[in-house]
């Protein structure tokens, strides 16, 4: 039986870096989360084709976000399986501006894909993109790129591996220079895979923008040396700008039981010929075939936006309701901005989301924004939000956020509901003001290009939605990056005290709507 066909993205939103794994009949994916708790989401699927969220790895105290920048935070993990474990590894960047690099790396380990995970154990700092790769001789090696900071040199300086104990959870020996990479440049994302004796290395490369792409090699030995694929790049769309599915790099295999490969890769899908991205990077699957000379192959080296599903029972999983009525905990689709959901800010019962007012939106820190992916070019998102402020120091409201530097706060303040804006860090208020009496039912409507807002029959806008984009929130000067946009857009609920008095605005029936 076939499984169908696949539809891509297979995640829509931001959803990018995908590891992909099959434990028996049941296959998972793991993906980046950068600022956002909790941190490494993870998906379920019977089929390749449908998905559930499962929400993510690491909570509470497993890590400590306060002061990441912007698309800083849990970037491209790797999810493996051995000893009868999981075993998930990541890397926490704490900064990359001005050309240094602060990229620590940890393991954590579950014996269930549901936990109860381990305390993360530090790794290495040399890079990021961590992978795992446990060979069939019951040895295991992290592979990841290395960073350079030194002024003239690239930043990205090829791929290294170091071997892993897995009972002691610790590297031993000394790191290996394994891979340099093509003239793409910008070699990242490792992975290692055995297969007919081959041990085939696959890397992102290009940078995760409209040059990224899929790079394979391969060797008789894990140690190296490797040889590039003659006809590299395995995936990209660089030549094909028309293409629904643009930036396709940044792969990890996976085969069936009857032995039916896939590629689950992260692709974003611009508004027109590689225009701005709002929806972020999102990840994709693409079937793989072998070459008489032993090699992977996607049809044509481009992304598909639909692929023949592999030959398994389907197995779909349950709609997502529209409405969430915060009758129980927070569900898998929402998420928090550098803190985890904790009861000393946020609480979801009894038909109410009630959070607590936190930090300006500017702060690195104590932020009390709820939030969830938007998924679709054109939606919805509303909800009720009761708040009463005594100063023009609180605030609460709905929001289309993209980074501390880019956002629209549909917000209930002090005189009534406006529209407050930030765009690259600059801040403008939106007339005219309404008041407010109890509560208020606010909504914002995405439409491609466009936002709008209202309160009633009240509207504001419209407003240029792709400040909400990775290509406007990225900025650099002469030394480099000072802020990556690497996210995708979120609708969310946020609240601001910045009198500290921590006062609560109490939100209900919070709808995303898409609109197809």
């Amino acid at each position: 039986m076939n499984a169908g066909i696949i539809r891509n993205p297979v995640l829509p939103g931001f959803h990018p870096d995908p590891s992909i794994l099959r434990v028996d009949d049941d296959y998972y994916l793991a993906t980046s989360t950068f600022e956002w708790f909790p941190g490494v989401r993870l998906h379920h699927s019977r089929d390749l084709v449908h998905w559930r969220p499962l929400g993510g790895v690491l909570t509470g105290r497993r890590l400590d976000m306060e002061g990441n920048p912007d698309s800083g935070g849990v970037w491209a993990p790797c999810l493996t399986y051995a000893d009868g474990l999981f075993h998930l590894v990541y890397t926490d960047v704490k900064a990359y501006a001005g050309g240094f690099w602060d990229t620590p790396n940890y393991v954590v380990t579950a014996p269930a894909i549901t936990g109860p995970w381990s305390a993360p154990v530090p790794l290495h700092a040399r890079g990021f993109d961590p992978s795992l790769f446990h060979d069939d001789d019951g040895r295991s090696w992290l592979l990841s790129n290395r960073t350079d900071w030194r002024p003239g040199r690239p930043w990205a300086n090829g791929i290294i591996m170091q071997e892993y104990d897995r009972q002691a959870c610790r590297l031993i020996g000394e790191p290996i220079d394994l891979y340099d990479g093509t003239a793409a440049g910008m070699t990242e994302g490792p992975h290692i895979y055995k297969k007919d004796d081959w041990y085939y290395l696959m890397t992102a490369e290009g940078g995760t923008e409209w040059f990224h792409q899929v790079t394979v090699a391969r060797s008789r030995s894990v140690l190296g040396p490797y040889e590039t694929d003659p006809d590299t790049p395995l995936l990209t769309s660089v030549h094909r700008p028309a293409l629904e599915l643009q930036k396709a790099g940044h792969g990890s295999l996976v085969s069936t039981p009857d032995g039916e490969w896939f590629l689950a890769h992260l692709a974003g899908r611009p508004l027109g010929t590689r225009g701005p991205c709002i929806l972020g990077r999102e990840t994709s699957i693409q079937r793989v075939t072998w070459s008489s000379g032993g090699w992977p192959r996607v049809d044509g080296g481009v992304p598909h936006d639909t692929v023949a599903g592999p030959s398994l029972t389907p197995h779909p999983w349950p709609d997502e309701p529209e409405t969430d009525d915060f009758t129980g905990p927070l569900g898998p689709h929402w998420s928090t901005l550098r803190r985890p959901a904790s009861p000393s800010w946020v609480s979801s019962g009894g038909g109410v989301l009630r959070v607590r007012g936190g930090r300006s939106p500017a702060s690195m820190s104590g932020a009390s924004l709820v939030a969830r992916r938007v998924q679709h070019r054109r939606a919805t998102f509303e909800a009720t939000v009761e708040f009463a402020p005594e100063s023009y120091q609180q605030m609460a409201g709905v929001v289309a956020y993209y980074n501390s530097r880019n956002w629209y706060f549909l917000r209930v303040g002090h005189e009534g509901v406006d529209v407050l804006s930030c765009d690259r860090g600059r801040l403008q208020l939106h007339g005219p003001v309404v008041p407010v009496t109890g509560p208020a039912r606010l909504r914002l409507e995405l439409d491609g290009a466009v936002l709008r807002a209202s309160y009633g029959d009240v509207e504001w806008g419209p407003f240029d939605a792709t400040i909400l984009s990775d290509e406007y929130a990225a900025e650099a000067d002469a030394g480099g990056p000072r802020v990556w946009g690497f996210t995708g857009a979120f609708f969310g609920l946020w609240a601001q005290d910045m009198t500290g008095g921590e006062m609560a605005a109490e939100f209900t029936a919070a709808t995303y709507k898409p609109h197809l």
